[in-house]
C-alpha cells in the first residue's frame, strides 16, 4: 500500500504547492539531457531518423535506470526513506496546481493589458502568440489546459498508479522528447520522427480515458455534459494528432465554444479544423471553467486509481 500513501500525499501537495520556481526540477535535467545527447548523436550520426531512434532509447535508459536505482537503493535504506523519495517525484510529476497557476497568468495578464496577455500565453504554447487578438489569446489558453490535462495530470496520475514515480519519470521524458524534438520543421522532420510517434503511442490510451472522465467532470462541474460527449463524438479527430482533439472536443462541448482552427507557427500559417461549436462567443472566463474542468478531472482519476489499486491489494 506504500504506493497508494505515496499517490495521495503527491497529489494533495501539488494542490496545495505546487512547483515552486526556485526548487530543481527533474524534467529540467531530463531536457538538459536530451538536449546534450541531441548534439551528441547530430555528430556521430548523420541518418537523422536512425539518429532520433537512439536519443529515444538513450533517453528513456537513462531515466529509467537512473530513477529506478534511486528509489530501490532508498527503499533499501530505509522503507520511509523510499515513500519519501517516491512521493517527492511524483509531487514532482503531477502538474494541476502549475498548469492552473501558469493558465491564470493569462487570465490576469488580460486584465492590464492585450501585449500582456500575449506574452504570457506565449509560455505554455508553441505557437505564434503576436498577433492574436484577446479572444485568440484566450482561446490558445483554454485549449492547453484541456490538451495537459492529459499528459499534465491524468497520463502521470495513471503512470505513477501502476509503476510508481520510475514509471512517471520514463512518461516525463517521452513528454519532454515529443516537445523538444517532436517538430514538423526542417531541423527536426526527421530527427523527431520516432520521439513523436511514441508520444502519440504512450498518449493513446490515457488521452480516450481523459475524455471520458473529463465528459463525467462536465457533468459535475454544473456544464453541458450532454454536449460534450456530441462534440466529442463529432470532432475528436480533427487534429493531427490522434490525441489532441480528444480533450479539447469535450472542454469545447461542455463549454459550449468553439477551439483550434487556423494557427501561426514558426511564422507560417497553418490550417486546422474547427473543434466545436460556436454556441457563444469566448470569454476570459472560460479559462477558470476549463481549469474547474481539469481539477475535477483530476480527482476523479485520481479516486479510480486509488479504488483499482486498493481493490487489487487488499
Amino acid at each position: 500500500m506504500k504506493l497508494t500513501i505515496a499517490i495521495l500525499i503527491a497529489y494533495t501537495i501539488d494542490l496545495i504547492i505546487g512547483d515552486p520556481g526556485w526548487m530543481p526540477h527533474p524534467v529540467v535535467y531530463i531536457g538538459k539531457l536530451i538536449a546534450a545527447l541531441e548534439k551528441g548523436i547530430r555528430k556521430v550520426i548523420k541518418a537523422d531518423k536512425v539518429g532520433g531512434l537512439v536519443l529515444v532509447i538513450l533517453v528513456l535508459l537513462i531515466t529509467g535506470t537512473v530513477t529506478y536505482s534511486i528509489i530501490y537503493l532508498a527503499y533499501k535504506v530505509s522503507v520511509y526513506l523510499g515513500l519519501l523519495v517516491e512521493t517527492f517525484w511524483m509531487y514532482q510529476i503531477f502538474a494541476t496546481k502549475s498548469l492552473k497557476k501558469e493558465s491564470m497568468k493569462v487570465y490576469n495578464a488580460l486584465d492590464d493589458d492585450l501585449d500582456e496577455g500575449r506574452l504570457a500565453v506565449s509560455y505554455i504554447v508553441g505557437r505564434d502568440t503576436n498577433a492574436l487578438d484577446e479572444k485568440g489569446v484566450i482561446k490558445a489558453t483554454v485549449e492547453t489546459v484541456a490538451e495537459n490535462t492529459t499528459d499534465g495530470v491524468i497520463a502521470p496520475i495513471i503512470c505513477c498508479a501502476i509503476g510508481g514515480a520510475g514509471l512517471g519519470m520514463i512518461y516525463k521524458a517521452i513528454n519532454t522528447m515529443d516537445s523538444m524534438v517532436g517538430y514538423k520543421n526542417e531541423k527536426y522532420i526527421n530527427f523527431g520522427t520516432v520521439a513523436a510517434k511514441l508520444d502519440d503511442v504512450v498518449n493513446y490510451l490515457p488521452a480516450r480515458i481523459a475524455a471520458g472522465i473529463m465528459i463525467v467532470a462536465a457533468g459535475l462541474g454544473n456544464m453541458n455534459m450532454k454536449n460534450a460527449f456530441k462534440i466529442f463524438k463529432r470532432d475528436r479527430y480533427n487534429h493531427k494528432s490522434p490525441n489532441s482533439a480528444q480533450m479539447e472536443s469535450v472542454c469545447a462541448g461542455a463549454l459550449g465554444i468553439q477551439l483550434a482552427g487556423n494557427a501561426n507557427y514558426f511564422g507560417k500559417l497553418y490550417e486546422k479544423p474547427n473543434i466545436g461549436d460556436k454556441i457563444r462567443e469566448i470569454e476570459k472566463d472560460d479559462i477558470k471553467r476549463s481549469i474547474k474542468l481539469m481539477y475535477i478531472s483530476s480527482g476523479i482519476a485520481l479516486a479510480i486509481c486509488i479504488a483499482i489499486r486498493v481493490t487489487i491489494f487488499i
